[in-house]
């Protein structure tokens, strides 16, 4: 099951061309990754005091469409795999036709918050993330 999160492009997404500048696709695709955590229950800034962060590792990042101004889209996002310590998302910006304007694959590392070393995903996280892949 994919994690779908509406976004709308505001003139400050786009550039002088009127689309949307090619790093405010990295905005809609965290922001996206960012709620599908909230909506399992799970906040970052709570996660971080529990000593959990999770950081970018790698992307891999397709521009297939300029979005413009004011367009209504929407992020889909999904867990592709879980490891110990690290996750792999899959992740477009589509709009309601189901026509793709940007995908990537991103992976997210789990580290110590105080180490900023890597650590395993804790288990109620991996169970919670399991169901949206």
């Amino acid at each position: 099951m994919a994690f779908h999160w509406p976004v709308r492009v505001y003139y400050s997404d786009t550039d002088a061309g009127g689309v949307v500048y090619h790093a405010n696709y990295l905005n809609f695709f965290e922001h996206a990754r960012s709620e599908m955590l909230r909506e399992k229950g799970f906040e970052q800034d709570e996660l971080a005091q529990s000593g959990v962060l999770f950081v970018v590792r790698n992307m891999s990042i397709d521009f297939v469409r300029p979005a413009r101004f004011n367009q209504a889209l929407t992020v889909v996002t999904e867990v592709t795999k879980l490891a110990g310590a690290s996750m792999v998302f899959s992740q477009s910006l589509e709009d309601d036709e189901g026509s793709c304007y940007c995908r990537a694959q991103v992976t997210v590392v789990c580290i110590d918050s105080e180490a900023f070393k890597p650590r395993p995903i804790p288990s109620h996280i991996k169970q919670e993330l399991a169901r949206v892949s």
